[in-house]
């Protein structure tokens, strides 16, 4: 079945555009069998769903992810087994090896989002990518087509996939309706939860994704522009981090107890 990996909601992300719902209409309008919630630090949209929209939607399957800001790797994808909740995950900031770490500690796993994309948000793109090539090694997959980066991103991505042995995810990294089921991977009829998807991605190291491209990203619309709204994340993204340390601090100190 076709299962957007990479979708973004109302309830859980602050640039958002589109509600849950919405998202889960579009997608099964478009024959799609389900979705990971990826929203910025934030696990907010799936207990909504949780709440609200699961008994409604019995034949879709809504999966709970997260796209987790680090403070020297760019975004994250990460899913953890079902019924498996760390609040730290929902405190942006973590070091990447940190991260993973933590993750694979509560047998999650994770993959870099958009890894050859932009600056600051991408990991090959970030210091760390660059100064530690051996930390993409403790990752258990990698976002090989993201619908809203330009080929020769994707491109990259699914050559770092095959030179490392990882399977590939694939999704729309949806903000917008227009965007919404633009990307997919290849799954299984047989995954229902957030553990079947983990055990599916373990045992494999190859996976169908892909999709179309989405042409009205923020960075076509404002052109050289974009930088300024790159820097001014890696900014927010610091400062936000520095403002969770304590309550980052807290959280760790119950993991390790």
């Amino acid at each position: 079945m076709k299962f957007d990996m990479h979708c973004h909601t109302k309830e859980g992300s602050i640039d958002g555009k589109l509600p849950l719902e919405d998202t889960i209409l579009r997608l099964r309008s478009l024959g799609y069998g389900g979705m990971l919630i990826t929203d910025h630090n934030s696990y907010k949209a799936h207990r909504f769903y949780q709440k609200t929209l699961a008994k409604k939607y019995p034949d879709f399957v809504v999966l709970k992810g997260i796209e987790y800001d680090t403070l020297d790797a760019g975004h994250i994808l990460v899913i953890l087994p079902t019924g498996v909740h760390i609040p730290i995950l929902e405190l942006r900031g973590l070091p990447v090896s940190l991260l993973i770490d933590i993750v694979h500690h509560y047998g999650g796993i994770l993959g870099p989002a958009h890894p050859c994309g932009e600056k600051y948000l991408s990991i090959t793109n970030t210091k760390r990518g660059h100064k530690n090539h051996n930390i993409l090694k403790r990752f258990d997959f990698i976002e090989t087509f993201n619908a809203c980066e330009p080929p020769e991103s994707n491109k990259a991505a699914a050559a770092l996939a095959a030179r490392l042995n990882k399977p590939g995810v694939g999704g729309s990294d949806s903000h917008r309706y227009n965007c919404v089921g633009l990307g997919y991977a290849e799954l299984p009829d047989t995954i229902r939860t957030e553990t079947d998807l983990v055990r599916y991605i373990l045992t494999v190291s190859d996976t169908v994704t892909g999709g179309e491209y989405y042409t009205h990203t923020a960075k076509q619309k404002i052109g050289r522009l974009n930088d300024v709204l790159v820097y001014s994340f890696w900014f927010y993204n610091k400062l936000s981090a520095a403002y969770r340390m304590r309550a980052r601090y807290t959280e760790l100190h119950k993991i390790s107890a």
